[in-house]
């Protein structure tokens, strides 16, 4: 977007279905579109999927996805937050705050006290002003052939209830990560 364009208003939709097409419409079609290729994971697909169109072009998409999770030996779930992509064009465009917080108000529904994400270093910060909080403890999740590995990617947690604090202790994602 040149700097003598204002941004038109964008609403944030609930998808019926979210696909690989509709991904390379907002990354373009790059063999690793969020840079985690080099992590070697298998990834999840989410459930629930949110985006933001312009004209007829999407060009946001945030996805959720809930987890059953262990902490310190407790059973919990979360609502795992994933595939969050805004085209190049339009970023600084405030598009990633718009549809993560669509998202995670539909996350507050979905009965988990807390949503989580896995994210590269260069994004932390972008998640913080969000209100996403680091963890500081390595988090294991599965893969394929009942391999458990540590997650390489940076995991952050927010909370969905005015009370939600997160518990200390070891992590295990039991589940691929999304």
């Amino acid at each position: 977007m040149n700097e003598n364009t204002s941004p038109a208003p964008f609403t944030v939709l609930r998808l019926e279905r979210y696909t690989r097409a509709e991904q390379d419409e907002i990354l373009g079609a790059a063999d690793d579109p969020f840079g985690v290729m080099e992590a070697g994971l298998t990834w999840r697909g989410k459930d629930e999927h949110f985006g933001i169109r312009r004209g007829a072009r999407l060009v946001a998409h945030a996805g959720l996805v809930r987890l059953p999770l262990v902490i310190d030996d407790t059973p919990t779930e979360v609502v795992g937050v994933g595939g969050v992509a805004v085209a190049a064009d339009v970023r600084g465009c405030g598009l990633a705050r718009q549809v993560v917080s669509a998202a995670l108000e539909h996350a507050r529904t979905m009965g988990p006290r807390h949503a989580l994400l896995f994210c590269r270093p260069p994004l932390e910060e972008l998640y913080g002003r969000l209100g996403w909080h680091g963890l500081d403890v390595d988090v294991l999740v599965e893969q394929p052939e009942s391999r458990l590995v540590v997650m390489p990617l940076r995991t952050m947690v927010i909370p969905l209830r005015d009370d939600a604090a997160w518990p200390s202790g070891p992590v295990r994602l039991l589940s691929l990560p999304m």
